[in-house]
């Protein structure tokens, strides 16, 4: 999906213009905080599915 720099500013606009500008810096900083939190999640999840495979991998590994 690709927004682009015009689809960006209309965003802006709308949002300042229903929030108003006292809200947008929380806004802006509640949505920067559940994105990290999300990637942080996200990489904890690829390093567990990892984990087991190399476990996997080692049991299997083993038993021939």
């Amino acid at each position: 999906m690709n927004i682009g720099i015009p689809g960006l500013i209309l965003i802006f606009i709308l949002a300042l213009i229903i929030f108003g500008p006292k809200k947008l810096p929380e806004l802006g900083r509640a949505a920067g905080q559940t994105l990290k939190e999300f990637k942080k999640s996200t990489k904890e999840l690829t390093n567990d599915v990892s984990d087991d495979e190399k476990e996997t991998k080692r049991i299997s590994n083993q038993k021939d």
